[in-house]
């Protein structure tokens, strides 16, 4: 077993990895090493072969492919290390990694390690749908991968599970493979999606959405012939005929890494806890993208790697340890709120913004932040809270909390 040292390890070679190595190359004096498990970088979009990237980070309106394209060159002429078949199979330390690659297995010893892990869809026994085990049933990943990448054609007529941003993601990937999609399942009374996807997205279908409802099986003994989709409210069955399922949504960080790594982990993300900084518990290790949260848009993922670079360098050249944090804590109808933690050097979340997942729609909300009883704050946004996607509002609503108090609470008003 080789040993190698390096200034900066990032463990992930997706949007938000890529722009935290094109951003940190040049203010470190090292290595910045990027470690990738595929045969090449660019995470998701490589094989999401359709435009709508690169608008927030990089001010251009691209396909995935182009997008990953130009992230890799980025990281790579700003002289970055880009690794790919590589998997990091777990810690030989404090900021030591173990590598294996058809170069060898070796510890990687980093003065400051970034995980950008990101996150994947739970497919179909994650989610504990019954019936038959037949061939044609699908993640968006896999779909987009078989097309994309392989060309391969899919079926003829199919079932979207879910009404997300990347369900639509997947209706067009189905029309270029020439198979039709004749329905769409959400369990929410309206499509996840932003109308500026589900309008003309309902074109692009020759079937309905079916809202309130869930999937309760797939039958089908070589491949699906039919599914079978169950009204939450009334409990009426409708019968699909289809020879595909794509299971779409329902996102889960890649997480296995950053838990064995004894980072504090946040149970409602199931990603690390982190400040604004977006430092985890373990000095020198950082998290970015959706490996905190599940789940945001790449360019979205791209700017947290961009955001990170600060708090990076300033552990590179003082080796501070965070400072006592202050707990953020939700109520219902909120799942979640990213970042978790108000530090008195955490500054200002990326973009200036806390993220939340809520399960209920709010047209015009109002929210407010308490601890130990006193108002820091209430901010009303002018866009809604909607189920299936990242609602953002303003960081200003915690930043004023009492580092020495207790948790903050923030709630719909």
């Amino acid at each position: 077993m080789t040993e190698q040292h390096v200034a900066v390890a990032i463990v992930g070679g997706g949007p938000s990895g890529l722009t935290a190595a094109a951003a940190l190359a040049p203010e470190v004096d090292g290595d910045i090493l990027v470690i990738e498990r595929e045969a090449e970088t660019g995470g998701i979009p490589r094989h999401s072969d359709h435009p709508g990237y690169g608008m927030r980070d990089l001010k251009r309106f691209m396909s995935g492919p182009s997008y990953a394209r130009r992230l890799t060159e980025m990281a790579r002429d700003a002289g970055a290390v880009l690794e790919t078949e590589a998997m990091v199979t777990g810690w030989a330390g404090e900021r030591e990694l173990h590598i294996t690659s058809p170069r060898g297995i070796r510890t990687v010893t980093a003065d400051a390690v970034v995980l950008a892990t990101g996150a994947r869809e739970r497919p179909r026994p994650a989610r504990l749908v019954p019936g038959d085990r037949p061939d044609g049933v699908y993640t968006t990943g896999q779909l987009q991968n078989l097309v994309h990448l392989h060309d391969a054609r899919v079926g003829t007529r199919a079932l979207i599970v879910g009404a997300e941003l990347v369900s639509w993601s997947a209706v067009l990937t189905l029309r270029e493979s020439g198979c039709t999609t004749v329905g769409m399942v959400s369990g929410y009374p309206h499509a996840e999606a932003y109308a500026a996807f589900r309008f003309p997205g309902r074109f692009l279908m020759d079937g309905p959405v079916f809202t309130r409802s869930r999937l309760v099986g797939i039958h089908g003994k070589d491949r699906v012939h039919s599914a079978v989709v169950e009204n939450i409210v009334s409990g009426s069955r409708k019968r699909i005929d289809c020879d595909t399922v794509v299971f779409t949504g329902d996102w889960i960080p890649d997480h296995e890494l950053a838990r064995t790594g004894g980072l504090a982990m946040d149970p409602a993300t199931r990603g690390p806890l982190v400040d604004a900084g977006l430092r985890t518990s373990c000095p020198g290790v950082f998290a970015v993208g959706n490996l905190l949260h599940p789940v945001d848009t790449a360019d979205g993922a791209a700017l947290d790697g961009r955001h990170v670079v600060t708090s990076v360098t300033r552990w590179l050249q003082h080796r501070d340890e965070a400072p006592k944090a202050v707990r953020i804590r939700t109520e219902g109808p909120f799942r979640w709120v990213a970042p978790q933690l108000v530090s008195p050097e955490g500054g200002v979340a990326a973009r200036g913004d806390l993220l939340f997942w809520v399960d209920e729609y709010r047209r015009l909300p109002k929210l407010r932040a308490v601890q130990d009883g006193r108002t820091l704050a209430t901010r009303r946004t002018p866009w809604p809270a909607a189920p299936g996607r990242v609602y953002r509002a303003p960081w200003a609503l915690v930043k004023n909390a009492d580092p020495a108090g207790g948790d903050v609470t923030v709630s719909f008003v």
